[in-house]
C-alpha cells in the first residue's frame, strides 16, 4: 500500500491531523495508495514555507529560473514511462495515452514557459523631454493551484509552470482523485533544484484544504479547473478578498458537421473528439450537430468507427478506451443514459457497463444516442464521460441557434470546406476555442478559457503570466 505524503518546504511529510484517505485503482476497483487528508494547518506551513522562499526566488536572475524549469522538464522526459504507468494507474486512462499525450505534454508545460520568461519584453513610454515610463510584470507572491483529475500532471503543471516563472511561490492542490503524479512531481522539483518552499504539494479534499488554499489571506491569486459548481464557490471566496482568480471550467461542446466537410476526416475526428481519455476531457465534443442531407451518411461512419473502438485493460498498448475516474462518477453517467432513454432517445450503440478481461474496475460502453431534444438533459449538462448525442440541423441559422443553446461556452469545432461559412459561423458560436476542420491542436501561445459558464479568465502564452503577476508602471523624471 503506496502512502503519498505532502510536499512542503522541499521535503514529503505526513498531514498535519496524521489521517489519510483511501485511493481507488479505476481499472480493478481496488485500493492501492493512500492520501493525506490535509487542512487548513498544512496549508499554514506551506504557506510559511513560501514565504520564505519567495525573496530569493523572485529575485533569481530569469535565466537561472528558467534553466531550473527546463531541468525539470527534462527529468520528466526521463522518467516518462514511470510517469505514465502511474498516470494510467490513477485515472483508469489508456497507458498508451498517458505516454503519447499527457506526460510530454507536462515536460512542454514546464519547457514552453521557461523559454517564455526568457523571450518575454517589457514596454516603455516616452513623454518627450519629460519622463520615461516602463512597466515590469512583478510577481505576486504565493499563488494557488488546483487541478482536476482527468488530465493530473498535464493540467497540473499547466497552472504551476508559468506561476512559477514569473517568481512566484506555488502551493499546488492535485485531486485527491489522482495525486500519484504530483506526488512524483515533488521528488524530480528537488532533483532539478527547485528551492525549498518554492512549490508545495497538498493532498486532499476540496472543501477540506482547498478551501483553506482558498481563503488564506496570503495567497494573492487561484488558478483553478474543475466543475463549475465548484468554481463558483471559489469566485465567491476569492471576490471577498480581492484574490486574481482564473476559473477553468465545464463545457458542453459542439461538433457542428457542414454537408460540404470531408465527411471521412469529419467522422474520424468526431469519433476521438468524443471518446478520447473516456470522454472525460473538458474539451470533448458530446453534441454532434449534422446537417440533415448528411446525417444518415455520418451516423453509419461513425457508429462503426465507434464499435471498433478496443475498452479494455488500460496498461496493454493496444487499448484505446480505459475505465472511469470512479464508481461515483460511472454511476453519474450511467445515470444521465438511463435519463436519456426515459426522455424518449435510442441507444444506438453501448449504453451499459462492461467489465472487459474480468476486470472489477468503472468500465462504461461507449454511448451514442440519437432522438433527443437540444434542450433535453442530455444535450444541457456535462456528462463528462463517454455519451454523445446526434442531433440533425437543416439550416446555418439553427446549427448555430443549437451550437449556442446551452450554459457552456468552452470550445466547439466546425466542419466545413467554405472558408467563408468556416469564418461566418465561428464569430457567431459563442466558445472561447473554435476548430475549424480539426479538434485539439493546440499552439501553447494561444489564450485558452471559455465563455458563459465555462469559465473566467484564460490560460496560456502571456496570458498566463499576466495573471501570475501584476504590472507595475514605474515613472522616471527626465
Amino acid at each position: 500500500m503506496k502512502k503519498i505524503l505532502n510536499y512542503i518546504a522541499g521535503e514529503f511529510q505526513p498531514p498535519d491531523s496524521k489521517t489519510f484517505l483511501e485511493n481507488y485503482e479505476p481499472a480493478t476497483g481496488d485500493i492501492y495508495s493512500e492520501v493525506p487528508d490535509s487542512d487548513k494547518a498544512d496549508v499554514a506551513m506551506a504557506v510559511a514555507a513560501a514565504e520564505s522562499a519567495f525573496s530569493s526566488w523572485s529575485q533569481l536572475p530569469i535565466a537561472e529560473r528558467s534553466r531550473i524549469l527546463l531541468k525539470l522538464a527534462d527529468l520528466i522526459d526521463e522518467h516518462q514511462d514511470r510517469l505514465a504507468q502511474a498516470e494510467s494507474k490513477d485515472t483508469g486512462k489508456p497507458i498508451a495515452l498517458a505516454r503519447a499525450v499527457d506526460i510530454p505534454r507536462a515536460a512542454a508545460n514546464f519547457r514552453f514557459f521557461a523559454s517564455a520568461i526568457v523571450n518575454h519584453s517589457s514596454s516603455a513610454h516616452v513623454m518627450e523631454g519629460v519622463a520615461v515610463n516602463y512597466t515590469r510584470q512583478a510577481p505576486l507572491g504565493i499563488v494557488g493551484c488546483i487541478s482536476p483529475w482527468n488530465l493530473p500532471l498535464y493540467l497540473f503543471t499547466w497552472k504551476v509552470a508559468p506561476a512559477l516563472a514569473m517568481g512566484n511561490c506555488v502551493i499546488g492542490k492535485p485531486s485527491e482523485l489522482t495525486p500519484m503524479t504530483a506526488y512524483m512531481l515533488g521528488e524530480l522539483a528537488t532533483r532539478a533544484g527547485l528551492p525549498p518552499g518554492v512549490l508545495n504539494i497538498l493532498h486532499g479534499l476540496g472543501p477540506k484544504v482547498g478551501q483553506a488554499i482558498v481563503e488564506h489571506p496570503r495567497v494573492k491569486a487561484i488558478s483553478f479547473t474543475g466543475g463549475t459548481n465548484t468554481g463558483r464557490i471559489i469566485g465567491k471566496l476569492a471576490a471577498d478578498q480581492f484574490k486574481k482568480v482564473s476559473l477553468e471550467l465545464g463545457g458542453k461542446n459542439p461538433n457542428v458537421i457542414f454537408a460540404d466537410c470531408d465527411l471521412e476526416e469529419a467522422i474520424r475526428t468526431s469519433v476521438l473528439s468524443a471518446f478520447r481519455n473516456q470522454g472525460e476531457i473538458c474539451l470533448c465534443g458530446s453534441r454532434i450537430i449534422i446537417e440533415a442531407s448528411v446525417y444518415e451518411e455520418f451516423k453509419e461512419g461513425f457508429l462503426k468507427q465507434v464499435r471498433e473502438l478496443k475498452v479494455g485493460n488500460p496498461y496493454r498498448d493496444d487499448t484505446a478506451f480505459g475505465a472511469l475516474i470512479s464508481e461515483d462518477h460511472m454511476n453519474k453517467v450511467l445515470g444521465y443514459i438511463h435519463k436519456a432513454r426515459e426522455e424518449g432517445g435510442t441507444i444506438l450503440v453501448g449504453g451499459g457497463r462492461i467489465h472487459p478481461e474480468d476486470l472489477g474496475g468503472y468500465f462504461v460502453e461507449p454511448t451514442v444516442i440519437e432522438g433527443l431534444d437540444p434542450d433535453c438533459s442530455i444535450n444541457q449538462e456535462e456528462v463528462f464521460g463517454p455519451v454523445v448525442s446526434l442531433i440533425p440541423f437543416s439550416s446555418e441559422e439553427e446549427a448555430i441557434s443549437v451550437a449556442n443553446g446551452t450554459a457552456y461556452g468552452l470550445s466547439c469545432s466546425i466542419w466545413t470546406r467554405d472558408v467563408s461559412r468556416a469564418h461566418r459561423v465561428a464569430h457567431r458560436v459563442q466558445s472561447g476555442v473554435i476548430w475549424v476542420n480539426c479538434w485539439m491542436l493546440r499552439d501553447l501561445r494561444t489564450p485558452f478559457g471559455g465563455m458563459k459558464q465555462s469559465g473566467v479568465g484564460r490560460e496560456g502564452g502571456d496570458e498566463a503570466l499576466r495573471f501570475f503577476s501584476e504590472p507595475q508602471n514605474i515613472c522616471v523624471k527626465q
